[in-house]
């Protein structure tokens, strides 16, 4: 199953029927996904899930009917243990941003976090999951398809928020504070660290 963020609001992708659920239904094979998208975003849905019964080619089929752009983002450690991150729009995020043309994704992720935050220095521990979102891009639904890597640095300098991508802060936070900050995070943020197990 797969967990799809439409304005933060989970679309699941499944291949098993619920009985007993508040969860609206529909199949994926079939479905108008942009007159979906966009009662999802007016508030008329809080929940739905797209059926289809093949498990293994159900990311596929969503992505036949809606544009993908792949993005890269890190999951940053300092020495300290502390994780690296950005507040933009009013909430806390992970850096992260799209790929380039001939670009790796882990490129991707370790550039996106130098630029969106002044931090240098990165290697790469390991890869985590993927994150997918639904956001609207010059009148158009897209779907986001995050790559994310655990990455860890020594760089102790000063962090520099990229302010013409909108970002605010760029700041190290330590376990407590990561738990205040997920409060106020979006959907995925939030999965990553549940998922990967990443607050004791």
């Amino acid at each position: 199953m797969y967990k799809v963020f439409v304005n933060d609001k989970p679309l699941f992708l499944t291949n098993e029927i619920a009985k007993e659920t508040d969860f609206q239904l529909f199949l994926l094979e079939s479905i108008d996904i942009e007159q979906l998208i966009i009662k999802i975003f007016q508030n008329k849905i809080q929940k739905a899930s797209l059926y289809y019964p093949d498990e293994k080619a159900i990311l596929k089929k969503l992505k036949e009917k809606i544009p993908v752009c792949k993005a890269g983002g890190g999951l940053v450690y300092n020495k300290k243990g502390d994780v690296l991150f950005i507040f933009r729009n009013g909430k806390w995020d992970l850096p992260k941003g799209g790929i380039e043309k001939g670009e790796e994704i882990e490129d991707t992720a370790m550039r996106e976090v130098e630029e969106e935050t002044g931090v240098g220095k990165l290697t790469i521990n390991r890869k985590l999951q993927k994150t997918y979102h639904i956001f609207k891009r010059g009148g158009k639904y897209k779907l986001k398809v995050t790559h994310w890597f655990e990455m860890q640095t020594n760089f102790e300098g000063k962090l520099f928020p990229q302010a013409n991508e909108g970002i605010e802060k760029a700041e190290w936070l330590n376990p407590e504070e990561i738990k205040v900050a997920l409060k106020n995070s979006y959907e995925n943020i939030k999965l990553l660290f549940e998922e990967e197990k990443l607050l004791k």
